[in-house]
């Protein structure tokens, strides 16, 4: 999947200014051709920006426990595993890791009981040999990107990002105003 460019990186930190932004509004702002503006919008909402749900805090939904859980698993049935454990709604994420465990599960809960039955559902799940459970205390830097795009983009958080560079196809629609 190609990677992101300064361009993308600008109009994405634009929307994080003003999330109700309109593509004439970002293309103003950006000095860019509204048509330019338009086509990566809907390249970076295919290919690259998550879900609006992935914004909203489990907290506000009533889950404000947050838990890191490593599962031990038995090689070769990564794949029904891994099913089992999309279906518990708990879990927020999950991923492979290198070390002491197989997979490393974001899981969030009610309170300590409904972390006990999500780590007991998870235990049911086919080859979870083990599990290892740590709760979070207090979040100090929340999942971010800000600083890498403001990277890209030339710019760093906090400073106005400098002007989007102009591309072929911008420089062709404003000759042909």
């Amino acid at each position: 999947m190609p990677a992101l460019d300064r361009v993308d990186a600008h109009i994405v930190l634009a929307l994080d200014d003003d999330p109700q932004a309109t593509v004439v509004a970002l293309a103003r702002r950006l000095s860019l051709a509204r048509n330019t503006v338009q086509a990566r919008l809907q390249r970076l909402q295919t290919r690259w920006l998550g879900p609006v749900n992935r914004r909203v805090d489990p907290a506000t939904l009533g889950y404000p426990i947050l838990a890191f859980v490593t599962l031990e698993i038995t090689q070769g049935d990564i794949d029904r595993t891994v099913e089992a454990l999309r279906a518990i709604p708990e879990i927020m994420e999950v991923h492979a890791t290198t070390g002491d465990g197989d997979l490393l599960c974001r899981v969030v809960a009610h309170d300590a009981d409904d972390l006990h039955r999500v780590t007991r559902d998870m235990l049911a799940s086919p080859s979870v040999m083990r599990t290892r459970t740590s709760v979070a205390l207090r979040e100090y830097v929340p999942m971010r990107t800000t600083p890498l795009l403001a990277r890209l983009a030339g710019s760093r958080p906090g400073q106005d990002p400098p002007p989007a560079p102009a591309t072929v196809p911008d420089v062709q629609a404003r000759a042909s105003r």
